[in-house]
């Protein structure tokens, strides 16, 4: 795979630039350059739920605009606990709570305040300091697993997350599809080396088409995710043998979404999952804290400086 990909800059008054394939003509269809003192409640909402339960560590505090045009996801320490939030413009029908009534298995599902398909989605960024939790940057699709086709389900799409960054140096993106638990399955989890910048900033993105997803960091190609049409393309170096991860320059094969996906810019503090979920340990009890979060400095917080969405011409 040809990492040297060439970008072409997009320039928005008062705002940093942004970095897209120069082979193909863009244009802008959403955007959120966070402006102004308050969050834009008609872009964003809040994840409170995870699969039909409220989790105890995401919440609506901690939400800042600096008034400056950026936006901080801070993390907040209340007693033995930690929260911070995460935000999306849609919804995980999964998280919804099971109507009261018994009957029905969803509860209210919310409309979207953004949902779209294909294009290229770029956010500008700086990353959290302290271990035991981690931001990432993602796309989903309200019925991951719903239908045995993942194309007509959607996938997770995964561009940026940092879980690994303050234990090993990586970052990690790919793809997972087929539901969650038993039935998840994966292609291109790729990891590559965290670089730190001069500024701290950081670019992550995707290109999704029909004719997959190119996964991009500071301008470079990472990896890639095809379709199985295009097996022949395949080529997967691991990160180390027997692990699942694979190394930057890799070309994985995998279902490619076809159906409109939300957007979410989110942190979450570990432990409260429960045992063995990134930081917590094996024997670790759910809905606590994981212990290294003790440790943690604050203030700390996910600092992003845009979100923007392109669409080929």
């Amino acid at each position: 795979m040809n990492k040297e990909i060439r970008m072409q800059t997009f320039q928005l008054d008062g705002h940093a630039d942004s970095f897209l394939p120069e082979n193909k003509d863009w244009k802008l269809v959403w955007n959120d350059e966070f402006d102004g003192t308050e969050l834009d409640t008609s872009k964003w909402g809040f994840r409170l739920n995870f699969w039909g339960q409220r989790l105890k560590t995401f919440t609506t505090e901690g939400v800042e605009l600096d008034g400056e045009s950026h936006l901080r996801l801070h993390m907040i320490r209340k007693g033995d606990d930690f929260y911070s939030p995460h935000l999306q413009t849609g919804s995980l029908t999964y998280d919804t709570p099971k109507d009261s009534g018994g009957f029905w298995p969803f509860g209210k599902l919310e409309e979207p305040k953004f949902m779209h398909r294909y294009g290229f989605y770029e956010i500008r960024c700086r990353l959290p300091k302290n271990r035991g939790w981690h931001a990432a940057f993602w796309l989903q699709a309200p019925g991951v697993g719903s239908h045995p086709d993942a194309r007509f389900a959607g996938v997770e799409c995964d561009i940026m997350e940092n879980y690994r960054q303050h234990f090993d140096g990586k970052m990690i993106g790919g793809n997972l599809w087929g539901g969650y638990g038993k039935d998840a399955r994966g292609s291109g989890h790729f990891s590559w080396d965290y670089e730190e910048t001069a500024d701290g900033w950081h670019y992550y993105a995707v290109d999704w088409s029909p004719d997959g997803y190119d996964f991009y960091a500071d301008g470079r190609l990472i990896g890639k995710v095809v379709p199985p049409e295009r097996e022949a393309e395949k080529h997967l170096v691991l990160e180390k043998e027997g692990c699942g991860w694979l190394r930057e320059g890799s070309v994985a094969v995998g279902p490619v979404s076809q159906v409109e996906q939300f957007i979410l810019v989110s942190t979450e503090c570990h432990g409260y999952r429960g045992p063995g979920f990134m930081s917590a340990g094996t024997g670790h009890k759910a809905g606590t804290p994981a212990p290294v979060l003790e440790q943690a400095v604050l203030p700390d917080y996910f600092e992003v400086d845009h979100v923007r969405v392109f669409d080929r011409m």
